[in-house]
């Protein structure tokens, strides 16, 4: 520890001492009437990943005799840089690469390659030249002219060491996506990913919409909400903790086949799973059931899988994941099949308690079938459940929102579906009964209010309403955007999806 707390103050000594220099530079070119700051524009005609792959696809005829060279204009960060007297080599990085450029004196000028000289790491420059092959066989850019259009004040990490340091990636994302490529790929890649859900569902017919992010209720889930006031108003508000109220009240209009790509907060708990604002994507379809939802998944995920890493098998923490093959188990299938407990064969709830009880598992004491059924399920099955799996049936004591099986009552028509031993989504044949509903929400709403006594949760009393104008048979589905990237871009942490991830501030 010693050892390395001495080496990260030589790091912060010597980076005092290069920014003085840098301020120093800077100084020096606003005298002279060359502030960098002050240049608005720079005509940009190629970016390098473009630029090597169609030089090496016409490289043939640009080296013909009499044609004409393939002349660009880049621009990007100055991240290299090798001064061979006369001569000197850098490496340009912009929005697609890198790639290297060379400077001479006799090209650009006396004053203009001393300039250069005193140009530092991380700068940003353009160059105007031609591209050509370097005797070592690099594609390379040979500058014909050049210019400083921004100074870097502060040096960027050691060329060996990096920015490795979790906790400063993530607060300085801004260096992390510099000094580490693979972290912009994470997000190019994240970026493909929602492009191809709207597509997929847009040529399914849904219809993107926005709902609101302020919301003048809390309602009776289980999640945290955010709260704030409205001075206007002169009431407190809540950040959303879902879509699903807003988006149902679509259908109940007439708009049929409806999603949305929406930021959601929870003020909760933060782990390499969770973030307390994360996105979902919810979407609902009328006339279709809670099947429709599962069938609808399995297409949307082999099409990702496909499109984004070129095969529907993945891996994912050096685990095999086949996203083109699925299991589906109702929760009483699941549980008996990996704990052996059999749900059907209960006569009471005191007897369901009971067997909870020789398995080591704590439920309430006044648990029902369904509940210690659901703590069986999260004790001895989630964590089997590597492969692409949908659980459905659920108990209707956690599912409030979820239509009742009609053949059996004390379940519901809802799935959940899980990979790696982690819950993707959530899907349901939605209730359309508002009685039903109503009395659903009132006893969700007492429930939280007893277990905590502070909180303001409320019936949310106008969704029941737009229930009894008449909500269509529908099917809703909800999943994470956040997770779904982790998988498919091999990220172990949901920090390493968002740009810019919740962190506490530093002291």
């Amino acid at each position: 520890m010693a050892q390395e707390n001495l080496q990260n103050n030589t790091q912060a000594m010597n980076s005092t001492s290069e920014l003085a220099v840098r301020r120093e530079k800077l100084a020096a070119l606003v005298e002279a009437g060359q502030n960098p700051f002050e240049i608005t524009k720079y005509d940009v005609s190629a970016k390098s990943a473009s630029i090597l792959r169609d030089f090496e696809k016409n490289e043939e005829a640009l080296s013909a005799e009499g044609a004409e060279p393939m002349r660009v204009r880049v621009a990007g960060r100055m991240t290299g840089r090798r001064i061979m007297g006369k001569a000197s080599f850098a490496h340009l990085l912009d929005g697609e690469g890198k790639i290297q450029i060379y400077l001479s004196r006799n090209d650009l000028g006396d004053d203009s390659y001393a300039a250069f000289k005193k140009w530092d790491i991380g700068d940003i420059i353009g160059v105007e030249g031609f591209v050509f092959r370097t005797r070592t066989g690099e594609i390379s850019i040979h500058a014909q002219s050049a210019v400083l259009l921004s100074k870097s004040l502060l040096p960027l990490p050691e060329k060996f060491h990096g920015l490795t340091n979790l906790e400063q990636r993530y607060r300085q994302r801004y260096v992390d996506l510099i000094v580490n490529p693979e972290v912009k790929d994470t997000f190019v890649k994240r970026s493909k990913i929602l492009t191809l859900i709207r597509r997929y569902l847009d040529g399914k017919g849904f219809l993107e919409v926005d709902t609101p992010i302020l919301v003048p209720l809390e309602i009776g889930a289980s999640a945290r909400p955010f709260v704030t006031h409205h001075n206007t108003l002169d009431i407190d508000m809540y950040l959303r903790i879902e879509t699903e109220l807003y988006l149902k009240r679509l259908i109940v209009g007439g708009m049929d086949r409806v999603y949305e790509v929406g930021r959601i907060f929870r003020n909760e708990g933060m782990d390499q799973k969770h973030n307390p604002e994360f996105t979902s994507i919810e979407l609902y379809q009328a006339f279709t059931d809670y099947y429709g939802m599962m069938d609808l998944v399995e297409e949307l995920y082999k099409m990702l899988a496909e499109e984004v890493c070129g095969s529907t098998k993945i891996t994912y923490q050096g685990k095999e994941i086949d996203l083109g093959n699925w299991e589906r188990l109702t929760m009483v299938e699941a549980v008996k099949k990996y704990s052996g407990a059999d749900y059907d064969a209960w006569e009471s709830d005191e007897q369901a308690r009971e067997v909870a009880k020789a398995m080591h598992v704590e439920v309430p004491a006044d648990a029902t079938k369904g509940t210690v059924l659901i703590e069986l399920f999260d004790a001895y099955v989630e964590e089997k459940l590597i492969q692409p799996t949908f659980i459905y049936d659920y108990p209707v004591e956690n599912s409030p929102l979820a239509k009742r099986k009609p053949e059996n009552p004390l379940f519901t028509e809802r799935f959940e579906y899980f990979i790696n031993a982690t819950e993707y989504g959530n899907a349901f044949s939605e209730l359309n009964d508002p009685i039903d509903q109503r009395g659903r929400f009132e006893s969700q709403v007492a429930k939280k209010r007893a277990e905590e006594p502070n909180c303001r949760a409320e019936v949310d009393y106008d969704f029941v309403t737009a229930l009894e104008y008449g909500m269509p048979p529908t099917g809703g589905l909800g999943f994470g955007v956040d997770r779904l990237v982790m998988l498919l871009t091999d990220s172990a942490s949901i920090r390493d999806v968002l740009l810019f991830p919740t962190m506490k501030p530093e002291v």
